[in-house]
């Protein structure tokens, strides 16, 4: 992937990743309350041709199909030659948090993508609800204990399957980062977290970066209350 921008573009420098693979620095956020597939593509296309190359998007978002639809027009229109050029990220949602449904997850975010591989799997959150039950917030009776262990090892399989170039997780504590290295045959190679002027999270970054862990911010200006009050909890919670 280049850095490189055509005209008109903005250039975006790129970062390597312990996986070796290139990420964008700045990518597209595809999460809203008022999702649809027409908006998803019509900012997607928008953003390809203003140069942006990373796009973030997840199951539980409801942005899938829209992002793989503008992936497609962009390749019609010719803003880029191949899907090579773009980086996609998506992630794995709660109700799809146990090790046997990790891949048909990953299966059914391509099919809706249209791709053959992401650039980029992430565990969205260190918990785990009921199967099925795709809901937010989810109450404590939705929620199950978490196999992180077999997870991660079906987000190994994903990778080794050359479904995904590289796995991480997204809102991972420096306690959990702890927990799955101790086992963890891939490491990962990115932590998703809330970073912003007012939630810096020094401590975490100093640990991400002493173990070349990527340290990818959601929400670099602030959050939705309701959201960062979940956060917070968490947190506090050592989740």
């Amino acid at each position: 992937m280049s850095s490189t921008a055509k005209q008109g573009e903005v250039p975006v420098p790129n970062v390597v990743l312990q996986s070796s693979f290139t990420m964008p620095v700045t990518g597209l956020g595809t999460g809203s309350e008022t999702n649809d597939d027409l908006t998803v593509k019509a900012a997607a296309v928008e953003a390809i041709k203003l140069g942006y190359r990373h796009f973030d998007t997840a199951s539980f978002y409801g942005s899938e199909q829209g992002l793989g639809e503008a992936i497609a027009e962009a390749l019609k229109l010719g803003l880029i030659s191949s899907r090579n050029e773009l980086f996609i990220t998506s992630k794995l949602w709660l109700s799809d948090n146990h090790p046997h449904l990790v891949l048909p997850a990953l299966q059914n975010s391509l099919q809706s993508l249209g791709l053959e591989y992401l650039d980029l799997y992430l565990i969205h959150w260190p918990i785990s609800a009921k199967p099925k039950l795709k809901k937010f917030p989810y109450d404590a009776e939705d929620l199950v204990p978490f196999d992180l262990k077999g997870v991660w090892a079906s987000m190994e399989e994903c990778h080794n399957l050359g479904l995904t170039k590289s796995i991480g997780v997204s809102n991972f504590s420096c306690k959990k980062l702890e927990n799955l290295l101790s086992f963890a045959t891939i490491p990962p190679a990115v932590n998703q977290v809330e970073l912003n002027p007012c939630w810096q999270q020094k401590n975490l970054r100093e640990y991400c970066k002493a173990r070349d862990i990527m340290v990818t911010a959601y929400s670099p200006f602030w959050e939705p209350k309701e959201l960062f009050g979940v956060v917070t909890m968490l947190w506090t919670m050592n989740y």
